[in-house]
């Protein structure tokens, strides 16, 4: 973490400086606004997280609670969502605090007595080095705490606004009108409506979006006519993995347990029976005592007692995603997305798989960046059709896996091995490390993917560990990354060093400033814009900071302070050009978008070819 760039100041170095004669928040949304945003859960959170990163753009959050989610609803953290928390200095807080699942077990009737069950199998929850970051069990209220806390923060101090709900949008088609969306919001309590006028407008309001039907869009789809009780309990049990999280399946119905963070709650997805249960599914008359017994009935021999309740809800799953995620139908292509919506609004499906405060925090983690640096003039604004593009095909991948996973798990006539080890091959995509986006104006052809295999074009940054040079520091080369709109240059040097005439490093960096300023507004840093980072073959003992090239060590702030944290070299024993398979004679160059995502991998002398990625992207000031 960099701090005092323009100053010391004493006190929390996370609490940015608060913008210069800024509005004060008012008892209800502004009349016009940037992006307004209409959902606080998980996706619209993240949404504005992203945006806080941007003091300049004006964002308002509502959300037709009465105040912030208190308990319940998802609690499973994937290690892809543990890392992009990381780049927003978050992660810390969600590894301390959460429940860390390191095995799975699995249980099927036992073949000597069906009426009762025994453990078939026990296995690594994620494969060894698919990411720095664990798989997290956190209560979905604290997820959302820590993101409030750090829009709280920043230099906007964005705060949601609660007790409001959509009613109705309109897109003004002038493409010169400076604010085309107009919502209504309706007062949930006293029923009271206004308007605000947007440039942007996202919903993030769940399956049952208002902004959804106002585009419309919709949900498309099955219902499995499958129903789930979910609790959150204390209990004594003298079931043995109750620590573990655990997949049964028996006689008498399936559970899946996931420990819980603090040591002794546990979440329980109990399987209910249409014929068994459904006289109680029909009636309404669930209650978390009827759920306990069918636990009971579920995992014969053992027994759980349960003694406090934490939350709890019963739910059919629904596997339904739209086909579009914007306002664009296909007979409008020529113009602009002016609307869009994410997470739940746009694909639902079941809890077991853990996917879904992920995948709707991976959806805005895609949007925020665009909507961002389009605001901030200096991307393009046709990016934003990527937006629908890049997550309507994860969504749909997403439906089909929750189908398989749902019918193997409640398979009991399957075999153990058979469900096992579909498992273990789909451990990649529940990490939510699987994603692949295609070609676009924002994802190049891996024409070039032999120079370094560890970097797959369009999938994520796969983090690895380096030595910062300067100061000699072990750490993670991806969490060098915030959560600031920037591009990134990762240049893995070719074997020369770096001071050397025949360096190809250096030769980079002399091209580099010219290209950097091209797409860099001079009022801001020179790494606000395209962020160069530097990992050479040396070790960091090896190389003292005066041999880097000028564009490594740039001068920043109002004192023109130099950042020295650009370059990095391999952590003994753990060489990130073998872990990455990088090309250790030619190197290379990996570029990355503000979301993690690799963008290109180019030969360190292909300056046209990254001119030209840039410029596809990016708004030219020159």
């Amino acid at each position: 973490m960099q701090f005092y760039l323009d100053g010391y100041e004493p006190g929390d170095p996370r609490i940015a400086r608060p913008l210069p004669a800024a509005p004060e928040r008012g008892a209800e949304p502004p009349d016009t606004t940037d992006v307004l945003i209409v959902g606080a859960g998980p996706a619209g959170l993240v949404l504005a997280a992203q945006l806080a990163a941007f003091p300049g753009i004006r964002t308002a959050l509502v959300d037709r609670r009465n105040g912030p989610l208190a308990v319940g609803q998802a609690d499973g953290v994937a290690c892809r969502t543990v890392e992009m928390f990381e780049a927003f200095g978050l992660a810390d807080q969600v590894i301390a605090e959460g429940y860390q699942v390191n095995e799975v077990t699995f249980w099927r009737p036992d073949p000597q007595d069906e009426a009762s069950i025994v453990r078939t199998g026990r296995v690594d929850d994620v494969e060894e080095g698919i990411s720095e970051m664990p798989h997290m069990i956190v209560n979905q209220a604290r997820m959302l705490a820590f993101l409030r806390e750090h829009m709280a923060r920043s230099a906007g101090r964005a705060e949601p606004w609660y007790g409001l709900h959509a009613t109705g949008v309109h897109v003004d088609p002038d493409p010169a009108a400076e604010y085309p969306v107009t919502v209504t919001l309706q007062e949930v309590e006293g029923g009271r409506t206004r308007t605000v006028r947007a440039r942007y407008v996202v919903g993030c309001d769940g399956s049952r979006s208002a902004i959804r039907e106002a585009i419309g869009a919709r949900l498309r789809g099955d219902s499995t006519h499958q129903s789930w009780g979910v609790l959150d309990v204390l209990a004594v049990t003298d079931f043995p993995d109750i620590r573990l999280k655990s997949a049964i399946s028996s006689a008498a119905g399936s559970i899946l347990i996931i420990p819980r963070e603090g040591g002794y709650l546990v979440r329980l997805y109990i399987e209910l029976d249409n014929d068994r249960d459904g006289a109680m599914l029909r009636d309404r008359s669930v209650t978390p005592e009827k759920l306990a017994e069918v636990a009971d009935r579920i995992l014969h021999p053992y027994r759980v007692d349960v003694r406090h309740v934490g939350w709890w809800a019963v739910y059919e799953i629904a596997q339904r995603v739209c086909d579009r995620f914007d306002d664009l139908p296909d007979d409008e292509a020529a113009r602009l997305p002016r609307v869009f919506i994410a997470g739940d609004a746009c694909h639902t499906h079941s809890a077991k798989a853990g996917q879904g405060m992920n995948v709707s925090m991976a959806d805005a983690w895609n949007l925020g960046w665009k909507l961002g640096t389009v605001l901030r003039g200096t991307s393009r604004p046709e990016i934003l059709r990527t937006y629908s593009t890049e997550r309507q095909a994860v969504a749909q991948r997403l439906i089909e896996f929750d189908r398989e996973f749902a019918a193997l798990f409640s398979d009991r006539d399957a075999e153990p091995e058979k469900f096992q080890h579909y498992f273990r091959e789909q451990g990649r995509y529940t990490a939510g490390v699987a994603v692949r986006y295609g070609p676009s104006m924002l994802t190049g052809e891996p024409a070039h993917q032999h120079l370094a295999e560890g970097f797959p074009v369009g999938m994520r940054f796969h983090s690895a560990p380096v030595v910062r040079l300067a100061d000699a520091k072990p750490m993670h080369l991806g969490h060098a990354a915030r959560a600031d709109g920037a591009w990134r240059l990762y240049a893995f040097a070719d074997r020369a060093h770096p001071a050397a005439a025949d360096s190809r490093l250096r030769a980079l960096c002399d091209v580099l400033p010219d290209l950097i300023a091209r797409f860099t507004p001079p009022t801001v840093d020179p790494d606000a814009v395209v962020d160069v980072r530097a990992v050479l073959q040396q070790g960091h003992r090896d190389v003292e900071v005066r041999d880097l090239p000028p564009v490594l060590l740039p001068r920043k702030g109002r004192f023109g302070l130099v950042d020295y944290e650009k370059t990095f070299c391999p952590r003994p024993g753990e060489d990130l050009f073998d872990l990455r398979e990088v090309d250790r004679e030619q190197g290379c160059l990996v570029v990355v978008r503000p979301d993690q995502y690799v963008a290109q991998v180019l030969p360190l002398h292909a300056y046209t070819d990254l001119a030209d990625l840039l410029g596809g992207a990016l708004v030219p000031v020159r």
